[in-house]
This record gives C-alpha cells, sequence and structure tokens, in this order.
C-alpha cells in the first residue's frame, strides 16, 4: 500500500513514495481523465530523479539533467534536440511503469514488470469480506513516523496482539480492554484468509476514567475506545457510517473495542467505537524499520473539539510510545542469536500466521504459488 486517493485527488496531482529496500522511488499521479498512474522515478534518458517533489501538482515533469519531458501517465512527450538521438522512438521511451490499483480507497502497486496476481486476486477472501468499508476523515490524518533501529517483523508484531497490554500500557490503555476474566488481552475472536486477518478485541464494560484523568475526564463525550472518545455531533455521525460495515465485530464481543485487520506483509488498518488508524512497517534494511502510523480525526469546527484532539494527540503520542519502546531492545536480543526460536501463545496467533505465510512466500517460485491452498 503506498497513498490514498486522497492525497491526488485532482488532476494533476502526484505523490513521490521512497521503497528503501527494494532501492527505489515511485510517482503516483492522477492524469487529466482522473486516472492514476504509477512508474519509477528514473529518467529514461541518463537514470536521474525527475520529481524531486514530495508530493504536489504539475501538468508535466521535467528531468532536471536534460529536461527530457515526461507526461503525468509517464510517457516521453519532449526531447531537447531529439535529432541528435539517432532511432529515437519516442514511445518506448517512457517512465518504467508500475502496476497500480486501489481497494477502499488505498492505493497499491505491484513492482513486477508484468504482475502474476492481480490486486483482486491477492486480497481475495479478505478483500471481498471488507469491501465497501466507509472510511470517515480519510483527508485529515494526524501523521506519526519513526525510524526505528529494528527489523519490520519486531514492531509489526507489537502491534499484532493485546498480551502486552497489562506490562506495557497499565496507566494509559490497559484498563479499556483488560477485565477480570480476560486480564492478558485474548482476542474474542481471529479471522484468517490466505495470507490475511483480523482480530476482535473486546473491551472492559466497567471502564471508567480514574479520578486522577482530571483532563480526559473534562474532555470525554462518554464511551470507551482505544483511541480516545469519539467527539459526538457530526463527526459521530462518520463514524457511526464506518461502524455499520458488517465485517466489525461479526463475533458479536460485548463492548466490542477494536478490529485489528492485517493486509499481508506490512499493513494494518484498525477500527474502533472512536475511529480508524493505521499501521505500515517500512523496511529500509535487515536491522532498520520506518514505521509510519496514521490516525484519521474529524476537522475541529469548535474550541471544544480542538482541545479534545489535542489532548487525543497527546495521550496518543504517550501511547506509541509506550508500544515502540522495546522494540530496538527486541532487536538485540534478535542479533544476538542467543534463541534459536521464540514461544508463540494463542494470542499471538496473527504473529504465526504471519510468519507462516511468510515462510511461503519467499519459497514460493510466484504470487500465484504462494497464494496457492
Amino acid at each position: 500500500m503506498i497513498g490514498r486517493v486522497e492525497e491526488i485527488a485532482r488532476p494533476r496531482d502526484f505523490i513521490v513514495r521512497d521503497i528503501e529496500i527494494c532501492k527505489t522511488q515511485i510517482v503516483v499521479t492522477r492524469d487529466l481523465d482522473g486516472k492514476i498512474n504509477a512508474f519509477h522515478n528514473v529518467c529514461s534518458h541518463r537514470t536521474n530523479k525527475v520529481v524531486l517533489e514530495a508530493r504536489g501538482s504539475a501538468p508535466a515533469f521535467a528531468c532536471s539533467y536534460h529536461k527530457w519531458v515526461f507526461g503525468l501517465d509517464g510517457s516521453l512527450r519532449g526531447v531537447p534536440d531529439a535529432d541528435g538521438f539517432i532511432g529515437l522512438d519516442k514511445s518506448k521511451c517512457g517512465l518504467q511503469k508500475v502496476a497500480c490499483e486501489t481497494w477502499n480507497g488505498f492505493i497499491f502497486v505491484n513492482l513486477e514488470r508484468e504482475p502474476n496476481v492481480t490486486l483482486k486476486e491477492f486480497l481475495g477472501a479478505f478483500g471481498e469480506t471488507w469491501d465497501g468499508l466507509y472510511l470517515p476523515f480519510v483527508d485529515n490524518p494526524v501523521i506519526i513516523v519513526a525510524d526505528l533501529e529494528c527489523n519490520w517483523k519486531a514492531i509489526a508484531d507489537g502491534f499484532s496482539e493485546a498480551y502486552h497490554g497489562a506490562a506495557i500500557h497499565p496507566n494509559t490503555i490497559g484498563g479499556v480492554f483488560l477485565t477480570k476474566d480476560n486480564p492478558f488481552g485474548r482476542p474474542h475472536d481471529m479471522q484468517f484468509r490466505g495470507p490475511h486477518h483480523w482480530a476482535v478485541i473486546s473491551g472492559n464494560p466497567d471502564y471508567t476514567l480514574p479520578e486522577a484523568f482530571q483532563i480526559e475526564r473534562l474532555v470525554s463525550s462518554g464511551g470507551i475506545s482505544t483511541t480516545g472518545n469519539s467527539f459526538g455531533g457530526e463527526s459521530q455521525n462518520e463514524i457511526d457510517r464506518m461502524l455499520a460495515h458488517p465485517a466489525i465485530n461479526g463475533s458479536g464481543a460485548n463492548p466490542w473495542i477494536n478490529e485489528l485487520t492485517g493486509i499481508f506483509p506490512n499493513f494494518h488498518i484498525d477500527l474502533s467505537p472512536g475511529g480508524f488508524w493505521t499501521h505500515q512497517f517500512w523496511p529500509v534494511s535487515p536491522s532498520r524499520t520506518r514505521w509510519e502510523s496514521k490516525w484519521y480525526i474529524a476537522n475541529a469546527t469548535d474550541l471544544r473539539t480542538r482541545f479534545q484532539q489535542e489532548h487525543y494527540v497527546a495521550k496518543l503520542s504517550e501511547i506509541m510510545l509506550e508500544d515502540v519502546g522495546n522494540v530496538e531492545r527486541v532487536q538485540q536480543g534478535i542479533e544476538s542469536r542467543v534463541k534459536p526460536f521464540m514461544e508463540l501463545g494463542d494470542p499471538e496467533a496473527l504473529i504465526r500466521h504471519t510468519l507462516f505465510h511468510l515462510d511461503k512466500w519467499i519459497n514460493a517460485a510466484s504470487a500465484a504459488e504462494a497464494l496457492a491452498d
């Protein structure tokens, strides 16, 4: 997953994304016909980078080295002193295209020159189950980005289970979903569809904000949520549209607190009564990861809502620091090679599921083979 359609909402809009582990950079555009295109950011002349801005709007792209000009569809439009290139065929000299498809507003790319499977085939039954999911506030994310000295799986695993809640989050959100009957955050249900999955997390029906949380009590609008309390009014109407999707809490957890969905291999979409957020884990090297977390909230229209949101972001930052605080120490333990295996319990089944499919994909000759039962 490389972005959302709202990031290139208008014709001529573009974004640029680094995929460090593949040593490439992808440009995603919306052309004048409204079509979304993707291509490698490498000039067909002398391999210079063509697009130097991270995002923007432009009618075409001119390479800064020799001013070769490319259209929004990647085609070569202009070459200075073209007569000096004997036999030049502009139709064969466009930017290298990248397969690009969308699902629920998310933009996916496939770096294979001739993709072995379509996005629909890749998502399979997971994509069908969650298709049509309405996602609110997609044009207003709070974005957290961190470069971490760990393998991407070390941090992805941390966001794939609630077992750590009692140890890591006792003073922030642990009480929201841990109960006497379920003190270690066992999922209410887990579902597996090919290499993708989701887990249903139930909440604590007896949870109330502690007396010490005076500011949070002041901004609270009631209810429980792993992302803070919803903001009421039109914001709640938008969230209710999302929550109406039939796949959410399909197993009937009461109270339902979180749906953790994982799209193989490195993208999570989390849903809760307070809204939704995403995690993406970009490998930079075997021991480095760029983690991107996006939390989607309504545009504040009054002072109270803005105050709620400022508190929300402050608490969110504290919770995220708790989550990522261990991962570099975990990486150090991995690199010591002291332990040849990990013990994974039932609450960590999503981790086991991902490891199984990673092994399957590594050893498969093609994506189609990896997806086969």
